[in-house]
């Protein structure tokens, strides 16, 4: 996939200026397309007591279900990252947000697009980027 050409991994590497980075310096943007076909956009933000800061992922799906709702669920998502100096950096979804995206994805093969080694913009299902997935039982109705 040419990363320049296909408008999500386009909106992801946008948001990714606007990134809040100061201790890791690591910049990431996120764009989320949602069945209902609207785009979310997310970008990371630190903070110095890091378990407080939002992943970019966390931050466009946030986007997502404030605007749409229970009804949000993820079609496609494109995440982009770069160091301080603009250099493109390998990095695919971490853990939590593999969760969140499983969880809110409209099936198993929802595709994230992700920087790779060389520059080249990998894609694969969120199946295959988290195998076994964690699955709670539904919650009991409340009579």
């Amino acid at each position: 996939m040419s990363a320049s050409r296909d408008p999500l991994v386009v909106a992801a590497r946008e948001s990714c200026a606007h990134a809040h980075a100061p201790y890791s310096g690591t910049h990431v943007g996120a764009a989320v397309r949602s069945t209902s076909g609207a785009v979310y956009r997310g970008t990371n933000v630190e903070n110095a007591a890091y378990p407080l800061g939002n992943c970019a992922e966390m931050s466009a799906i946030a986007a997502g279900v404030a605007a749409e709702g229970a009804r949000f669920r993820i079609a496609e998502i494109a995440v982009w990252a770069t160091d301080g100096e603009e250099r493109v950096l390998a990095a695919s979804p971490c853990g939590g947000c593999r969760q969140r995206i499983h969880e809110l994805a409209a099936d198993g093969q929802v595709r994230v697009h992700f920087p790779w080694q060389g520059g080249e913009t990998r894609t694969a299902s969120i199946g295959e980027l988290l195998p076994f997935a964690f699955t709670l039982p539904a919650a009991p109705s409340k009579k």
